[in-house]
């Protein structure tokens, strides 16, 4: 059997939180929204800003600029949510909302375009790799740590 080939050109989102730019997947975010009120959650860390409904979903809404302890950008920006498809299969977790200031960039990357920029310091709380992507320096999020960490602080339903 032969390997598969991979895609020479994939279609990315540059998702601003913060200082912080995410490189996602584009079949990664679902929707853009304005920021609905969260509902809080109870001896949440300062990052789960509590729950959003969207689309008859619960779902939680978390600062990453904050998990990673970076900025938290541009006040003059509009806050938007960026609301995920959640990558671990939890039929009780399928979404995961992001603060983001400004708005997600489309990009589309081939494997030349992405160069690894860890300087060897230890990644922030929920970031697998920090990356240039052209000109930008972006982080890619640990998406399953994130899930992972949320399924253990949020209450499970009955």
């Amino acid at each position: 059997m032969s390997e598969p080939t991979l895609p020479r050109e994939i279609r990315c989102v540059l998702v601003p939180a913060g200082d912080l730019r995410l490189l996602l997947p584009n079949a990664t975010v679902a929707e853009v929204i304005t920021l609905p009120t969260p509902e809080p959650v109870t001896d949440a860390p300062d990052w789960l800003l509590g729950h959003i409904a969207w689309r008859g979903w619960r779902v939680p809404l978390i600062a990453f600029a904050r998990l990673a302890h970076a900025g938290e950008g541009d006040p003059e920006l509009t806050v938007r949510v960026a609301v995920l498809k959640a990558v671990g299969g939890d039929p009780a977790l399928p979404f995961i909302a992001v603060l983001t200031r400004g708005f997600p960039r489309l990009t589309t990357l081939n494997p030349e375009l992405i160069i690894p920029a860890h300087d060897g310091a230890p990644l922030p709380a929920g970031v697998r790799a920090q990356v240039l992507v052209r000109d930008d320096m972006a982080v890619i999020p640990d998406l399953e740590w994130l899930e992972a960490e949320l399924r253990r602080l949020l209450p499970q339903p009955a």
